[in-house]
């Protein structure tokens, strides 16, 4: 299974409007470049801060696939990169089996 994955990296703290923003890329994706043979996208937004109360308010009626993350100034570690691609790969696979 495949699926397109937008990601979106900001410099600042993240803000709830963030969300809608992606919605909007994850539509424009599915309904342009998305093949027949591939799951609905996925969005990946990287902030330079979180607050994680704000970002569960923020995506607690979102439809879409969506994964908020802080990230550092420096190389991401190899092993926490593969959970984070399982995370999504895991968000993917539950979208697939409410359909």
């Amino acid at each position: 299974m495949s699926c397109l994955v937008a990601f979106e990296l900001k410099i600042d703290k993240f803000r709830p409007e963030f969300i809608s923003k992606m919605d909007f890329y994850l539509e424009t994706l599915d309904r342009q470049e998305k093949k027949e043979n591939e799951n609905l996208s996925v969005g990946v937004i990287l902030c330079a801060s979180k607050d994680e109360q704000v970002v569960e308010y923020a995506m607690s009626r979102s439809m879409s696939p969506t994964m908020v993350s802080q990230y550092t100034l420096k190389l991401i570690d190899k092993k926490l990169l593969e959970e984070k691609l399982k995370e999504i790969n895991d968000i993917v696979e539950e979208n697939n089996n409410k359909e």
